[in-house]
């Protein structure tokens, strides 16, 4: 393997790694999702509660394609045999304990997931944002009750 190969696997863990913080930006198909997947199924091994975790993306396309792409790698999770789980546990992070209950725990994430209200906070920087100003209105200096325009409504003001 490269020295640049192994850089580049080695910048990868570490983003995926939920003790320190990551913004997470490459070229298209460098594998961003595969990190931020990583740490998401990371966080939720650790026992963070899914509400509590927020993923914040460029596009639609993405926020859609991370959210698929966890819930079919919690999905695989849920009906594995235990070997097979434990070494999927191991290959995300090899400090995951795989004892007969944490085992449990990474069956049991998928079903936490998709209980979770609200869903999983897989947003698009601008829906994330539009959250906040929903949220903060006044301390937004705009009104309450206020509406988004679309691009076709932008361009005639």
């Amino acid at each position: 393997m490269s020295g640049a190969m192994q850089n580049a696997l080695q910048a990868q863990a570490e983003a995926a790694d939920p003790k320190s913080s990551a913004f997470v930006s490459a070229n298209a198909g460098s594998g961003k999702t595969h990190v931020l997947i990583n740490r998401v199924t990371r966080l939720l091994m650790a026992g963070v509660a899914p509400q509590n975790i927020l993923c914040v993306t460029y596009t639609k396309a993405a926020a859609a394609e991370m959210l698929n792409r966890l819930f079919e790698r919690l999905g695989r999770y849920s009906i594995m045999d235990n070997a097979a789980l434990a070494t999927a546990l191991r290959e995300l992070d090899a400090t995951i304990p795989t004892g007969k209950n944490d085992l449990r725990r990474a069956r049991a994430l998928f079903a936490l997931a998709l209980e979770t209200p609200g869903g999983l906070k897989i947003r698009t920087i601008h829906a994330f944002c539009e959250t906040l100003l929903r949220r903060f209105p006044a301390e937004a200096g705009i009104s309450p009750g206020f509406t988004v325009l679309d691009d076709r409504l932008g361009k005639d003001m």
